[in-house]
């Protein structure tokens, strides 16, 4: 294999990867968060889900 190949594979890889990185990150802040609480009007249950 060439070095120009090399450095091909190489680059390709660290864009993989990058790309993972920001689609898990962006999966993660999509999760729906729910929020219970529990005071002196009763319960109430918020959610952005």
């Amino acid at each position: 294999m060439s070095r120009n190949g090399l450095y091909a594979l190489v680059t390709l890889l660290l864009v993989a990867v990058v790309g993972l990185g920001i689609y898990i990150y962006q999966q993660q802040q999509a999760r729906p968060a729910i929020e219970v609480r529990v005071d002196g009007q009763g319960i109430s249950i918020d959610g952005n889900g």
